[in-house]
């Protein structure tokens, strides 16, 4: 029993660690911004694959993880950014423009 425990310990640690390692080797996506809603707090983005999402291209809504990282942004702009899943909802943690 304590083998078991000892395992699943190191598992979840270990889990944990190379989710942190990973994050900043996560390639950023490249996409158009097709809509920005600043009241929900909300970009549409026509988007390359996410590669750390699993996820081919397409235009989709994403949520924004800090509004800021919304000022200075319009519609029509090229971004380079990274979403992840963030409480369950796809989310924008990362932009850069171009």
């Amino acid at each position: 029993m304590k083998s078991l425990l000892a395992l699943a310990f190191a598992l979840a640690t270990s889990g944990a660690a190379m989710a942190q390692m990973n994050h900043g080797d996560m390639p950023m996506s490249h996409g158009t911004i097709t809509k920005i809603d600043s009241k929900w707090n909300k970009l549409t983005i026509d988007h390359g694959p996410l590669e750390n999402l699993d996820m081919e291209g397409m235009t989709m809504v994403f949520e924004v993880a800090d509004p800021a990282m919304m000022e200075g942004l319009s519609e029509g702009q090229e971004i380079n950014f990274l979403a992840d899943r963030v409480k369950g909802k796809l989310t924008v943690t990362e932009i850069e423009t171009e």
